[in-house]
């Protein structure tokens, strides 16, 4: 089950869905359409070693837009700050930025239980596209969990990506131990 609108306006209320900001005209019918942040970020080295902690460099969207190129990999950000403490979100694309040949996630589409901070996007593009800072990008869906939750993802002493901030957050693959 997908929750619907009313449902999740219905979880807002509770406090178990929180996003900031929000804006009524963009809660669809089973989903909340999530706007790109204003920074982007890149990692400095050409080859990446998922043992290493791999650097990024961030840069600003300017006004006029950014090109992405076919072939590079960005790391972006949604402009919201969300707190999921109920269900499970996922955030896909919407079928206007796929139609302009852009992936916001390469696997990373599904959060957990107690997520909360600004989701960081995988982006990639077919062919050059020009995209702009609060430009709708994706949308989150919610599911509702089938159990109790012993220890959300907030409350993890190992939870790499918890809390994270309106820039984009590199790997923290290296932090695991293989």
């Amino acid at each position: 089950m997908i929750l619907t609108d009313k449902r999740i306006l219905e979880e807002m209320d509770k406090g178990t869905i929180k996003i900031e900001p929000y804006t009524r005209g963009d809660l669809g019918s089973n989903s909340y359409d999530v706007h790109l942040g204003s920074t982007l970020a890149t990692y400095v080295n050409a080859e990446l070693d998922a043992k290493k902690h791999n650097k990024i460099e961030y840069f600003e969207i300017p006004d006029e837009g950014f090109v992405l190129q076919p072939h590079a990999f960005y790391l972006g950000v949604t402009l919201e700050y969300t707190e999921t403490h109920a269900h499970v979100p996922f955030l896909e694309g919407k079928s206007s930025t796929g139609r302009l040949g852009i992936d916001i996630h390469a696997t990373a589409g599904k959060g957990d239980v107690g997520f909360c901070g600004n989701w960081t996007l995988e982006i990639s593009c077919k062919q050059p596209v020009r995209i702009y800072k609060g430009m709708p990008i994706g949308q989150l869906i919610y599911f509702p969990v089938d159990g109790e939750i012993e220890i959300k993802y907030n409350q993890k002493g190992n939870a790499k990506y918890s809390g994270q901030p309106n820039k984009p957050v590199e790997s923290m693959m290296w932090k695991n131990t293989f």
